[in-house]
């Protein structure tokens, strides 16, 4: 393939990453955002594939769309069969929202505009990517990579103790 296929290629594949996203953040029925986040998690996943991060690419695919997308469907279902919940948001603060945003995509542009060099590298990887990052995960980032386990398991744990069935508060009314 030539280099103008993979410019159109990646420009779709990042439209459908940012309209996903924005219809994430926009759709009034939580179950429709979800739905578009898969869209949003697998245009991020093309993406990674584009930059030569295939370990990434598969990493957020089995993560964020095999297990968080999944486990967050199952909630929200799960909760409105429970509560009998209309599961609509209002998109609220719409002007301070969009004040925040461009503050925040400014001050980045202006980050790396200013400190980068955006040129590829001249140094090749040798040997498996996916090796270094296991010994770098098991030998330099063994501390975060130990916390950030600790830290999901006890948000796993407050979100059973919040989403738990209290059959003694429900007797009562």
């Amino acid at each position: 393939m030539n280099n103008a296929t993979f410019v159109t290629i990646f420009y779709i594949f990042a439209a459908i990453t940012v309209f996903s996203a924005a219809f994430v953040v926009f759709s009034k029925n939580v179950i429709y955002s979800a739905f578009a986040l898969l869209f949003t998690f697998f245009g991020a996943a093309a993406l990674y594939v584009f930059l030569s991060a295939d370990f990434i690419a598969v990493t957020q695919i089995v993560v964020y769309v095999g297990g968080i997308l999944v486990l967050l469907l199952f909630g929200v279902m799960f909760t409105n069969s429970i509560m009998q919940a209309d599961l609509k948001t209002d998109v609220l603060h719409v002007v301070p929202g969009t004040l925040l945003l461009v503050a925040t995509v400014g001050g980045l542009l202006f980050t790396f505009y200013t400190t980068g060099t955006w040129k590829p590298s001249e140094v090749q990887l040798q040997g498996s990517v996916v090796e270094r990052i296991g010994i770098e995960t098991m030998s330099r980032y063994v501390l975060p990579f130990e916390m950030a386990s600790i830290l999901l398991l006890a948000a796993l744990i407050g979100a059973a103790f919040l989403a738990r069935y209290d059959n003694v508060h429900n007797n009562e009314h």
